[in-house]
């Protein structure tokens, strides 16, 4: 298909929305580098300077494109039982996290701390669009993401499998560091501003709170993740 026709097909559309047959338009150097190393196809490049930067915002819908725009398959989803059966794996949770740039941002801490997957529901939460792409510097092409229906199910059948259940709470009694993160264990993180879900939380074997010291007494849900997960892999260590 020509440049100029697609991206007249293009030019209205927000970021991250599919074309033909559920493909994605992705954009940003490292995505789009990291979709030609990770799970699934390219189907075309366009780069600058071939096409002309007004051209290549067109058709991706951002200024942020950095000169390359892709055309891709649709994301590759995970079996959400399968992440299940993976040995002292280290999985984390996300409750109606709603950016994709939360999504991207934490999906690339927690594919650089080497977890496991990343697990989040399928309604009333960010999928894996070019956003979130961009946010996680190409990590979602290579980390397991899995989309479950319910997820407080979903956490049942994880501590079925042997997985502690760890969320992340402002107003819990302890910190991570006082918990046992070296086994199998999954981490929740609740949606920006809401938390955890009471159901959620209930599923969980406990809370725990990073202290902060400053006059904000949070973090975003991405900074949080992060932290988490790197006391995981400090203990794993």
């Amino acid at each position: 298909m020509g440049g100029s026709r697609l991206s007249r097909r293009l030019a209205s559309r927000p970021q991250g929305l599919r074309v033909a047959d559920g493909r994605q338009i992705i954009y940003g150097r490292r995505p789009v580098a990291e979709a030609e190393l990770g799970r699934r196809r390219v189907r075309r490049v366009w780069r600058a300077p071939e096409t002309p930067p007004e051209e290549l915002e067109r058709l991706c819908g951002s200024p942020d494109h950095q000169g390359v725009v892709a055309e891709v398959d649709p994301y590759p989803y995970a079996d959400p039982g399968q992440l299940l059966r993976t040995e002292d794996a280290l999985l984390v949770a996300l409750d109606q996290v709603q950016d994709p740039r939360n999504l991207g941002a934490v999906c690339r801490s927690a594919e650089a701390a080497g977890a496991a997957g990343v697990v989040i529901p399928e309604r009333r939460s960010a999928e894996v669009t070019a956003v979130a792409c961009k946010a996680s510097a190409g990590a979602v092409e290579h980390l397991a993401i899995a989309r479950v229906r319910n997820l407080a199910d979903w956490l049942g059948e994880a501590k079925a499998a042997g997985f502690w259940i760890w969320g992340a709470d402002a107003g819990a009694p302890g910190p991570p560091w006082d918990v046992d993160l070296s086994g199998p264990t999954v981490l929740v993180l609740g949606g920006e501003g809401s938390g955890i879900r009471p159901r959620v939380a209930a599923a969980c074997d406990g809370l725990v709170a990073l202290p902060t010291e400053g006059n904000i007494d949070s973090l975003n849900v991405s900074a949080a993740a992060t932290a988490l997960l790197f006391e995981a892999v400090r203990q794993r260590g």
